[in-house]
């Protein structure tokens, strides 16, 4: 595991907070615009790859982890927007099991996120009543950043509204082996016969047992790829890329992506 060295995190963060320039003064849910007040969703679990921090950083000539606190700004902004337009679920891919071979400054950073916005904007998550979920090896993430999630999670369990899912210290391979570990064990155990396992059951094992799978997965940044997201539940998803990058990706940009979603005909492999 990465050593985490705190005390450059927070000078390092409270100089990013010094040099944005676009604030975060108006809280996580505020004030609705005309167009996302007139517009409602059919797509219950949306989906999010969250990419181009760092590009957009270094597009401005700032450190990439500069384009991280503006990434997580936007997280603010996009949960704000889903739940007013009625998304049930929204999983935000966060933070990769490959993303551990990044530097270790940026990786330090990127560990301190999850909290800040955790102690930040608990209060407005509990207010709009959004329960806080997380998928992914929570084992596998340093102390501070484990307490903070789970204090989270512990906090919004009550909550019955939207669903806010990060994918932290997340990949859908190691879920696959995982969820398949478990049936091998059930099997040997006698919990449940070889005959039964089929598609249902196996999804039942996974981090997303209770959780319908997206309609819609979206990646920022004009990449085209899932980078190891989701990949049993992304079977029937529509992708739509959009080439901007994550910290530009407003709400009004979202809402424009939904409505090319509504526009399509999910077949599911018919006509």
């Amino acid at each position: 595991m990465i050593k985490i060295q705190s005390y450059e995190i927070h000078a390092t963060y409270d100089k990013i907070k010094k040099i944005s320039k676009r604030g975060d003064s108006m809280g996580l849910f505020s004030k609705k615009t005309s167009d996302i007040e007139s517009f409602h969703t059919n797509v219950k679990h949306l989906a999010i790859i969250m990419d181009g921090n760092g590009r957009w950083a270094t597009k401005k000539k700032m450190p990439r982890i500069k384009g991280h606190y503006e990434g997580m700004q936007n997280v603010k902004k996009i949960t704000q927007t889903c739940h007013d337009i009625g998304v049930e679920y929204l999983t935000l891919y966060a933070f990769s099991t490959e993303n551990w071979k990044r530097p270790e400054q940026e990786v330090n950073y990127l560990m301190k996120l999850p909290g800040d916005f955790m102690d930040n904007f608990l209060p407005d998550l509990m207010k709009n009543n959004i329960k806080v979920r997380v998928i992914g090896d929570l084992n596998g993430l340093p102390p501070h950043t484990k307490c903070a999630v789970q204090n989270a999670i512990d906090n919004t369990e009550q909550n019955s509204g939207m669903q806010l899912i990060f994918a932290l210290n997340y990949g859908s391979r190691h879920e696959i082996v995982t969820a398949t570990k478990k049936i091998v064990n059930d099997a040997f155990d006698s919990k449940i016969d070889i005959q039964d396992i089929d598609e249902q059951l196996f999804a039942t094992h996974l981090f997303t047992h209770d959780i319908p799978d997206p309609e819609l997965l979206i990646r920022t940044s004009g990449e085209q790829r899932i980078s190891n997201f989701l990949l049993w539940q992304l079977s029937y998803s529509e992708f739509i890329f959009v080439d901007d990058l994550w910290p530009d990706f407003d709400g009004q940009k979202l809402i424009q992506t939904l409505k090319q979603f509504n526009e399509r005909n999910r077949r599911f492999g018919g006509l």
